[in-house]
Parts: C-alpha cells; structure tokens; sequence
C-alpha cells in the first residue's frame, strides 16, 4: 500500500471543499507548503493521478451527479463544471464516461431492467477463452467486506476508470477472471462490485461501491507472460479516483454478449 501522506490527505480534502473555485497546481501546493514540482510528484505517487487530472475528473463526477439530480440543461451543467463549450464538455464527458451528457441522463430508466436481467441469469462469470495469439491476465477478485452482487473488471489505460476498457467483462460475484487477447503494452486493472440490492442512482453514480486500489501498471510482454492477479475491493476513500465510465453501458454491452435482448 503507498504510504499516506499527510499533506497529500490535506491537499485532497481542499480540493472537495473547494471544487467550484479556480484550482491551480501553484495553488493546490502553496496550501501545503510545498513547491508545485514536490507537490505533483508526491500527489501522484498516492493519488494515482496529476492533481489536476484529479480535479477534472472530480468535476466530470460532479456533471453526472448534476445529469440526474437536476433538470439543468446540458451547457448549464458544462458551465457549472468551468467548460465554457458546450462542445468541449460533451466531447470530454463522452470521452470519460462512454456515452454523451443526453444518454446518460436518459439511462437511468434502464438501469433496473438490466439489473434484473443479469439477476436471472443465475450464476455466471464471463471468462474468455485462451484461445488468443495475445497475452492473458487470469487474477481473482476478493472483497473485504461480505458482499453479493456483481463485479465489473477491466483494463485502462490510465490509473482511473474512465474511458471503455480495452478489455474488460462481468463476474456474478468475487472469484477468478480471465482476460485473453491482451497485445503488449502497459495497462490498469481495475474493477468494482454493486451489490444486487443497489438503486438505479448508486448504479449510475457509483460513489459508494467497493473498488480497487492499484497505482502499479500491468506490464504485458511480448510473450504474454502476467503473473497472476490478486484483486481486493475495498470501500471508497476520498482520494479515490471516481468511477468515471458508465456501469449501466457495461452492463449492456455485457446483456449482448449473453444474447440477452
């Protein structure tokens, strides 16, 4: 585990507190005393990200939470988060979450209906075939608390889960996975669970699920060689990067491969 700091724990509660003002790097350091250099090298050695990659993506959190909580209109909700553009922040948001402000905000009907269709499907864990002429990523996936429900896991290209995975599939409870196909290169794993018993708004604003915390990259070598994975859950921190992407378009995604309509 990357040793706390806690200057860093300091920096991120003021960046919560302060999430509507003007966040320079020169500003978030001199609250902590620290040089911007000293500052961003020690802030992404515990957070994961630059500190201002964190804010923005703190704030594309915050549009989503907006999407469904108020009837905003989508510029209004792009300016309430700093983008001047419309376009800007629906490419942005897009880029990040996997649909546009508009799906998103109409998703939220769906939720239950796919939450339910992956309930009857019973047991059932989507491990691809080692069939590939690429690498695998095998690993099993724990929680630290009692849980029942289903766990998204995936690979990033970034140390947040933003973005559609490069690969990724549905597991109907904690245990093993297999990712095949994996080209060489440098990637994230992560995941987290939702418990069966969660509402439409916790699926799409996931603020509260259990989750991963790994800064470390997943090296793939030429010959495919992973070791393999041990994944614990946890409960969120605050210095946990949000969960960026939309569960429900994985959900979806993961219905269709299962033939379900």
């Amino acid at each position: 585990m990357t040793k706390r700091i806690l200057e860093i724990d300091e920096a991120v509660a003021y960046i919560h507190r302060h999430l509507d003002d003007s966040l320079s790097l020169s500003r978030l350091a001199k609250h902590v005393a620290y040089s911007p250099y000293h500052f961003s090298r020690l802030f992404r050695e515990q957070v994961g990200l630059p500190p201002l990659y964190y804010v923005s993506a703190l704030r594309l959190q915050k549009a989503k939470d907006l999407l469904i909580h108020t009837d905003l209109s989508i510029r209004d909700i792009g300016l309430e988060i700093g983008q001047m553009s419309l376009g800007t922040f629906t490419t942005r948001f897009s880029e990040c979450v996997g649909v546009t402000p508009a799906e998103f905000r109409r998703s939220l009907p769906q939720v239950g209906t796919m939450k339910d269709s992956l309930i009857k499907l019973g047991v059932w864990q989507e491990i691809e075939l080692h069939t590939s002429a690429y690498g695998v990523i095998e690993g099993t996936i724990q929680t630290n608390v009692p849980f029942e429900g289903f766990i998204l896991v995936g690979l990033f290209a970034k140390p947040i889960p933003e973005g559609i995975p490069i690969k990724g599939g549905l597991l109907s409870g904690p245990g093993a996975f297999a990712l095949t196909g994996i080209k060489p290169g440098v990637y994230y794993l992560m995941a987290t669970a939702i418990p069966w018993g969660s509402k439409e708004h916790d699926i799409l604003l996931p603020h509260a699920s259990l989750r991963t915390r790994n800064h470390k990259p997943l090296i793939v070598s030429p010959d495919g060689r992973v070791e393999h994975q041990m994944v614990m859950l946890h409960e969120p921190r605050q210095d946990d990067p949000p969960i960026l992407i939309s569960l429900p378009l994985l959900m979806n995604n993961f219905l269709k491969r299962m033939g379900q309509p």
